[in-house]
């Protein structure tokens, strides 16, 4: 089988989410597969260490899609041309946009819906963009993807789809992601908390991660608890961040809180195993990928109660109102004292991590590739999912 990939988010030193969730798939189908054809789509110059194997051609398209405008050309201009140039049986976009000129069979994740429920949260020429071409990209796919139950849901009810079009293949998680030692969290807590316990947020800062409440919230938990406890903050700084800047000017206990910016894969996966528990209290998630990482590290976690989130995290979380600033104060302040509840949420994590597995995944998406390939969209490929899962690899 020939298959054409968008792997434009494949970028060195810049792999986020939906980077990494590019990488673990197509590293893995690379490999299982040296029968088939790997055609990657790359927007610019791209690093030979995403050519997992000598199965996978390499194909710059001009212009780099970085903008409203270059997606545009992108998509509808380059993408098309190079799919009638390679006839691949099956192209798989896993970014969530399609080319809508293309005759090829597609399969698409599509990895939330936010842009259209809060299209306020989004840059004007990219909500613009997203309003328009979102709903075109979903309702073109031959079969799309979904990360949980919850976006599976949004995307059937509200484009009205057959549920067979709409799969859905969880996440996994990383070896890196794993317990550390007593004496590996103290290095990390040395390096980075000045040896002090520390809570943990990971993503990019923009509106929808609620960072800012969570300062307001630190805030309160440390005028109530004089506690040593630092709270660190991992991502690039993105869109509208100004409200967060604002809450760290006006926090009381500046001084504790630590902003890392991007830190390596490597790095991360140490910050998370060291933490006396992550933070996740984002408005509106399609997955929450964090929150597994911390399940698979042992660190408990104080979780958003927003539909996607809960449902990743089970009851192997604490979860708070996003939007209630005392009440993420309170379960901080709850994680914080009890040691028993801490251990609690690790147990049930380590039973609740079991269903995120990136090797099922993979195996899942390339059956959906067949699937999507022949023109069977009988979603017998789901059935993968309720296997018990014990590896990560």
């Amino acid at each position: 089988m020939r298959i054409a990939v968008n792997t434009r988010f494949l970028l060195p030193g810049r792999l986020e989410g939906i980077g990494w969730y590019i990488h673990e798939i197509l590293r893995r189908i690379v490999e299982a597969h040296p029968e088939d054809e790997f055609i990657f789509f790359f927007d610019r110059p791209y690093d030979t260490s995403f050519l997992y194997r000598p199965n996978v051609r390499p194909v710059v398209l001009f212009p780099p899609a970085r903008h409203p405008i270059l997606w545009y050309a992108w998509f509808e201009w380059a993408v098309p041309r190079v799919l009638k140039q390679y006839q691949p049986e099956v192209f798989f976009s896993p970014d969530g946009y399609l080319s809508l000129k293309a005759k090829t069979p597609t399969l698409l994740t599509v990895h939330d819906i936010i842009p259209l429920q809060e299209p306020e949260s989004i840059p004007w020429a990219p909500r613009i963009y997203y309003r328009h071409f979102l709903p075109r990209y979903i309702r073109k796919a031959t079969c799309i993807v979904t990360v949980s139950e919850h976006v599976q849901r949004l995307i059937i009810d509200s484009m009205g789809l057959p549920p067979a079009r709409v799969q859905l293949v969880y996440n996994g998680y990383r070896a890196i992601f794993r317990p550390l030692s007593t004496t590996e969290k103290q290095v990390v807590q040395a390096k980075y908390s000045n040896g002090a316990p520390y809570f943990l947020h990971v993503g990019a800062i923009h509106p929808r991660k609620n960072v800012a409440r969570l300062i307001e919230a630190f805030d309160i938990f440390k005028a109530l608890t004089k506690s040593p406890i630092k709270l660190l903050l991992a991502g690039r700084m993105a869109w509208q961040s100004e409200p967060v800047r604002k809450a760290l000017q006006k926090a009381q206990y500046r001084a504790d809180i630590r902003i890392l910016g991007y830190v390596s894969d490597a790095e991360l996966a140490r910050l998370c195993g060291a933490a006396l528990a992550l933070v996740n209290v984002s408005l509106n998630e399609g997955f929450g990928l964090p929150t597994v990482e911390a399940l698979a590290c042992d660190t408990p976690v104080l979780c958003s109660n927003h539909p996607a989130l809960a449902e990743v995290a089970g009851d192997a979380a604490l979860f708070v109102h996003p939007k209630s600033v005392e009440e993420i104060a309170r379960g901080l302040k709850q994680l914080a004292e009890s040691p028993a509840l801490r251990q609690a949420l690790v147990e049930k994590g380590r039973v609740q991590r079991q269903q995120f597995c990136w090797n099922a995944a993979a195996q899942q998406i390339y059956q959906l590739l067949q699937q999507t390939a022949g023109g069977d969209l009988s979603g017998e490929a789901t059935l993968l999912r309720n296997r018990p899962l014990s590896s990560t690899e």
